[in-house]
């Protein structure tokens, strides 16, 4: 649940309406973690608490200077892990709803997580919906079909869900991870970025799924675990434009990020500004939304914690140009 509910608490905290569904222990803990995220003003009404199960967990291991960091995920038999499809209340909740936000965390999960949001996404866009994912690929999950490798098995299950989608969100490998698309001379595993490169990944996206109709990429450059260049950029494929940010007079000028406080989120944080600036505060510039949605990102690595609880005022001094981070007194 971790990444689909970073995404619906920073849009709820930037000033957007969202609502969270998923699977939770019926006891104390799973009713805290409701708790958590609902106190940002995110609607956990539809949240299913079922008596079997567990709350899933994962572990983070934070690194610094060249010691990188490493995760640990204790998902196994986990409440999500375990609800059927047909158990989740989709059609109630979208009743309302005008868009929504997928990630490939949660059909990693098991068969019935993959299941339920494949239904999901089908129920969304037969009401008109739009639909946005985040590929978020991860390489120690995606184990539920044994014999099957997990990049196999991430390409076949979100072939099924991608049809389905306006815009797609991935990092910087994602892209090469999962759809088997690489970016020029970009090699990921060395921080090397061919920032360039991305927009023929983008095109060759709309061209595989023409209902994708922007394509947006987090671009992470890593010099070490605690000193990073951050950028992004946003393909539209109606106009053929694409959007890099931070943009200034010199052309593309990453975020310089050397102080890394926590890294974990800050692509969902990077998900939540971009829904919010396309959906809500610059829907007809996608210049500004990019921007946003970079700036939000990048504060996220100043934040401890999953939840981007950076304000819409602070981002905008980001994207705007004030980053020295002085005191305001």
């Amino acid at each position: 649940m971790r990444a689909e509910a970073n995404v619906a608490v920073s849009y709820s905290y930037f000033g957007g309406k969202s609502c969270f569904i998923t699977a939770l222990p019926d006891h104390e803990i799973g009713h805290a973690a409701a708790r958590a995220v609902r106190q940002y003003g995110v609607d956990t009404s539809f949240i299913q608490f079922i008596d079997h199960g567990r709350l899933g967990l994962y572990f983070v291991e934070t690194g610094a200077n060249q010691r990188p960091g490493r995760v640990i995920y204790d998902r196994d038999h986990s409440t999500i892990f375990l609800l059927a499809a047909d158990q989740y209340p989709f059609a109630e909740a979208f009743a309302d709803a005008q868009a929504l936000h997928v990630t490939g965390i949660t059909p990693a999960l098991s068969e019935s997580a993959a299941a339920a949001t494949l239904k999901a996404v089908k129920i969304a866009r037969d009401k008109g919906m739009q639909v946005s994912c985040d590929l978020n690929f991860r390489a120690k999950l995606w184990r539920w079909r044994p014999g099957t490798a997990p990049k196999a098995l991430a390409r076949e299950t979100m072939h099924r869900i991608l049809p389905m989608v306006d815009l797609l969100i991935a990092n910087e490998s994602d892209a090469e991870d999962v759809l088997g698309l690489s970016a020029g001379t970009s090699q990921t595993a060395d921080g090397k970025v061919d920032h360039a490169g991305y927009t023929s990944v983008a095109q060759a996206i709309c061209e595989r799924y023409p209902n994708i109709r922007r394509v947006a990429f987090t671009l992470r450059e890593s010099i070490s675990a605690t000193h990073n260049n951050w950028s992004a950029m946003l393909y539209d494929a109606h106009s053929g434009n694409t959007f890099f940010a931070p943009w200034d007079q010199d052309g593309l000028n990453p975020y310089e990020i050397r102080q890394i406080v926590d890294r974990v989120g800050a692509g969902d944080s990077f998900g939540a500004g971009l829904l919010y600036a396309m959906y809500i505060a610059f829907p007809h510039d996608l210049a500004k939304a990019i921007g946003f949605a970079t700036a939000a990102s990048c504060l996220a690595h100043s934040v401890c914690g999953d939840f981007n609880l950076n304000t819409f005022a602070e981002v905008e001094q980001l994207r705007q140009g004030n980053a020295s981070g002085r005191v305001q007194r």
